[in-house]
């Protein structure tokens, strides 16, 4: 019998399948990708090191939505900016995805490639070592709200009429009309956060 032209199961296969579990019910399990794949589970289990290992190759898929390119621009701050927006539009497209990373470490090595890209990026900006690391674990907490305040409801707040809250009615009114809510407060964060980082390197 001739071999199959294209493997039955590969790496890529099993990240995109999983991504679609993920984005339809919010998770996976190593049984149900097997299922959509037409393959027993063992043969999953031989391509990647368990859930965690699937879990790495979620990862590094994503990423490779993200343009790290954009890291190499100068100065910092547009740089950062720049790739932020990219960084929040790949994980606002898979927002299940955001709680299943979390749980992990991240070990995949494109994925580390490019938080080296950050790290020297922010070294050559003049950032002190020890700021490093806290600089770009604020950056991640906010890109991951914004990711998902991105795939959330343009409007998030209703108040019940049997519920006496005046102040947030009024503000609620007071907010500009039309879509973009999340992207008006995803611009006012992202300055925010890099004026903040700005006031940290010039105490440094």
């Amino acid at each position: 019998m001739a071999r199959p032209r294209k493997a039955l199961l590969d790496l890529d296969r099993i990240a995109d399948t999983a991504l679609e579990l993920v984005d339809e019910t919010g998770d996976f399990t190593v049984p149900e990708i097997a299922r959509r794949l037409g393959v027993q589970t063992a043969s999953v289990y031989h391509h990647v090191d368990g859930r965690p290992g699937i879990v790495e190759l979620l990862r590094a898929r994503v990423g490779t939505e993200i343009d790290a390119t954009l890291l190499e621009g100068r100065p910092w701050e547009s740089a950062l900016r720049a790739f932020a927006y990219s960084y929040r539009a790949a994980f606002a497209a898979h927002p299940h995805l955001i709680r299943l990373l979390t749980g992990e470490p991240v070990r995949a090595p494109s994925v580390v490639a490019v938080y080296e890209r950050m790290v020297v990026l922010m070294e050559e900006a003049g950032f002190a070592p020890e700021a490093v690391m806290v600089t770009l674990t604020a950056f991640e907490n906010l890109l991951f709200g914004a990711a998902l305040d991105l795939a959330a409801p343009e409007v998030m707040w209703t108040v019940p009429a049997e519920v006496s809250a005046p102040r947030l009615a009024a503000a609620l009114a007071a907010q500009p009309t039309g879509t973009g809510r999340a992207d008006r407060a995803f611009e006012f964060a992202i300055n925010v956060l890099i004026d903040g980082f700005s006031r940290l390197l010039k105490q440094d």
